[in-house]
């Protein structure tokens, strides 16, 4: 049931006298580096998460919601995993990773995309150091460069 004040008009005025009114516009959209920042460090979590689970011999798995439609046309949200392609790979005793955004590998320096690390825990050290460097702004022009060729795909 829903409870209705019974307050005159002086009340309400003297009510709402008591808060701070201002003329202030809720920004509904976000930078589109941090944006961008923000997927690179989702994504790098996921790529320690998978490291980590694969140093103890553990299984990684990220679960999403998926919408769903029954027979009579209802929708439902059900849990489905997620398919995490590891960014790292082990070739002659050494571990190699590359920093993706999208499709794309990022080009660290120029003509170079690889970090060859020394083992498993070189390469979470690694991937901390890169988790540090995206946050604070060190790869947003490789970012910026990696998304122009991820949204040209789109434009075909």
């Amino acid at each position: 049931m829903f409870y209705q004040h019974k307050w005159s008009k002086t009340q309400m005025a003297t009510q709402l006298s008591s808060l701070k009114i201002t003329n202030v516009v809720r920004q509904m959209t976000t930078n589109t580096n941090e944006f961008r920042k923000n997927k690179l460090l989702k994504k790098l979590d996921e790529q320690i998460s998978l490291a980590t689970a694969q140093k103890n011999g553990e299984l990684f798995t990220v679960k999403r919601l998926k919408n769903v439609k029954d027979g009579n046309g209802n929708s439902t949200q059900i849990e489905v995993q997620k398919r995490v392609s590891p960014w790292f790979w082990s070739d002659n005793n050494k571990t190699y990773v590359q920093i993706r955004y999208g499709t794309r590998v990022l080009e660290l320096q120029k003509g170079k995309s690889t970090i060859e690390c020394a083992g498993p825990d070189d390469l979470l050290k690694t991937l901390g150091i890169v988790k540090t460097a995206v946050a604070s702004g060190e790869l947003d022009s490789m970012i910026d460069a990696a998304s122009v060729k991820v949204r040209e795909r789109f434009g075909r």
